[in-house]
């Protein structure tokens, strides 16, 4: 038996040791069901890519397109609302020049006589079309009007009166209402000779651009040259800034800010928000005092359409992607009656491999029983080897014992106890030795325990060579010991390091036999390890590559069974340590023995005896 028989394997370790006739699935059918299967998956991720990518592309080109598209179309709409604006101040601008020079509004306001004033306006105003019509005499009363509610009241810090006073054209005005909005009108001094007769007004109602541009999605605002808005689809802006007015429409919370970077990932990059929208932003500059026309297009619009486009696109690919899955599946169709036979073949193969596994198992359990009991069995059979010494070791306190006892028996007749007792100390001392020699025998006989303990070498050195004490007399030879006089702690089994300690002695012993001065030197140290060094000076090792393993022996025919070595190497690796051997050049054997160190304490100094 080897050491190599004596090792436990994992059951895993036997799957190759089964029958060569068992059923296994052929090698080139698996390998090109592989490649099968290998191919269908990759068309299957190939058409995911490709659908990712034109995705992705159409996604990029389509949105930068659609975009575009809206936002010429928003630029078109400013320019045509724009010429609106522009055709609808120029038309009203005349207005008053004429009226100035109207010679029934001129005599009224040299006479002061007004009653058929007013009638003349709201005619005027029906050919004029314009919002509204007043006359203001010098003191800035209204004195005729096309709305008579305004007749009486007083425009004397009215920008259009204050203006109109001062220059000799038509001025154009913007006033805020105190209702909110704002008036735009056309104001001019009527004059003759010079001299001041009154103002007259007209009203420009750009108002009606307003609910003209509501239809439409987009916002739209016409700012001044100060940056105020005074037209607006949105009423609450009039009166603010751009920049007011967007912060005044945004929509704050999280759901907002999720819904803005979604999509800017889906590539939309809106120029600004509006209650929670994206918009594009368009400008349009107008030819008139520095007013700018600015609009807000939903780009939804634009979202839309190419999320059609890609509903399109990914409909394709969907169609694409299930005719793969379909000619993998009908490729799989194939394969699932010789899967299903060949299932059956691996449940048969597995369940015979279940069965063998458990015989492996068993197996190993029962020589790890025998080769505990072998171990067991090599340490009596050294017992037996040394019983013969210890038996004349015996015999010789019990002849000494039978020879004190008759002199003291003798002693005892004559009267004499002190002689007596003197020879009874010297029965007990034998007794003691007796037992010391028994004990021995006996812890050696025991098998050592499981659990490890802190053990000092020092201790086993000196167990190992009281139990070999008969044996070294009888051959008579001289022992070295050299030890430290700290101690030596490692932690272990000291019955099982004493068990190493006596093979390696008798080994010792054995290789010393035919030497005419046969010498064995035992040395132990501490450095990185706790190290034994047993030499002899007998005929060396023959083959140093067998001397561990079991059953090898240099000895005769009833001499060792070749256990001794193999077991001792096994019980230094049980506590993490090796066993090494090596030939002197000079002659003889050298065994070292290292375990690893208990605790950390510094060696003293080596005290060497000799024997």
């Amino acid at each position: 038996m080897s050491r190599q028989v004596l090792e436990r394997k994992p059951a895993g370790a036997y799957l190759g040791a089964m029958d060569d006739s068992a059923p296994l699935t052929r090698p080139d059918r698996t390998v090109g069901r592989i490649l099968r299967a290998l191919s269908g998956r990759w068309l299957v991720i190939m058409v995911l890519v490709l659908a990712v990518v034109a995705v992705s592309v159409a996604n990029s080109l389509l949105t930068e397109r659609f975009t575009e598209s809206l936002r010429n179309r928003a630029e078109l709409r400013l320019a045509l609302f724009s010429g609106n604006i522009q055709a609808e101040l120029q038309r009203t601008a005349v207005v008053p020049l004429l009226l100035a020079r109207d010679p029934e509004l001129v005599g009224a306001l040299q006479a002061g006589e007004y009653t058929q004033t007013s009638a003349r306006l709201m005619a005027l105003q029906s050919d004029i079309g314009a919002a509204s019509l007043q006359l203001l005499d010098t003191s800035a009363r209204v004195v005729a009007a096309t709305d008579r509610n305004q007749i009486g009241t007083s425009h004397r810090e009215s920008p259009f009166f204050v203006s109109a006073r001062r220059v000799n054209d038509t001025v154009f005005t913007v006033a805020e209402k105190p209702s909110g909005g704002f008036e735009f009108s056309h104001s001019r001094a009527i004059r003759d000779g010079g001299r001041l007769l009154g103002v007259v007004v007209v009203a420009v109602d750009l108002g009606q651009f307003e609910r003209g541009w509501s239809p439409f999605a987009d916002t739209v605002a016409v700012t001044d040259s100060e940056g105020r808005i005074v037209l607006s689809t949105d009423p609450r802006w009039r009166g603010r800034t751009l920049d007011e007015a967007v912060e005044l429409s945004q929509v704050g919370g999280t759901w907002a800010r999720v819904i803005r970077t979604a999509t800017e990932r889906l590539g939309m990059a809106p120029d600004a928000w509006l209650r929670g929208e994206p918009v594009l932003r368009s400008e349009a500059r107008m030819p008139f005092r520095g007013w700018r026309l600015v609009s807000f297009t939903p780009a939804d619009t634009a979202r839309e359409r190419v999320n059609g486009f890609l509903a399109l696109v990914i409909m394709a690919f969907a169609i694409l992607l299930a005719g793969a899955f379909y000619l993998t599946s009908r490729r799989a169709r194939f394969q699932t009656a010789l899967l299903s036979r060949e299932s059956a073949e691996l449940r048969a193969l597995n369940v015979r491999l279940q069965r063998e596994i458990a015989e492996r198992e068993k197996a190993q359990k029962d020589l790890a029983v025998a080769e505990q009991t072998l171990a067991q069995s090599s340490k009596l059979a050294v017992m037996g080897e040394m019983s013969a010494a210890v038996s004349h070791e015996l015999n010789q306190p019990l002849a000494a014992m039978k020879t004190y006892l008759a002199g003291a028996r003798l002693l005892l007749q004559r009267r004499r106890p002190e002689e007596a007792l003197s020879a009874f100390e010297r029965i007990d001392d034998l007794i003691a030795r007796m037992g010391a020699i028994t004990r021995q025998l006996k812890g050696f006989a025991r098998k050592g325990g499981d659990a490890f303990a802190a053990v000092d070498m020092r201790a086993c050195v000196s167990g190992a060579l009281e139990m070999m004490e008969p044996q070294l007399r009888t051959r008579r030879v001289r022992l070295v010991r050299s030890v430290p006089r700290e101690p030596v702690m490692v932690r272990g089994d000291r019955i099982r390091i004493e068990q190493v300690i006596v093979n390696l002695l008798r080994n010792a012993l054995d290789a010393t036999r035919g030497t005419a001065e046969p010498q064995i030197e035992i040395l132990l140290s501490r450095g990185e390890t706790a190290t034994l060094t047993v030499r002899d000076n007998g005929h060396g090792i023959a083959q140093l590559d067998s001397l561990f393993e079991p059953f090898f022996t240099t000895k005769g025919p009833g001499d060792g069974v070749g256990l001794g070595l193999a077991i001792s190497s096994g019980i230094v690796a049980d506590h993490g340590g090796r066993l090494t051997a090596r030939n002197v050049p000079a002659g003889g054997a050298v065994f070292e023995m290292q375990l690893p160190l208990e605790g950390a304490e510094e060696t003293g100094p080596a005290a060497t005896a000799a024997e």
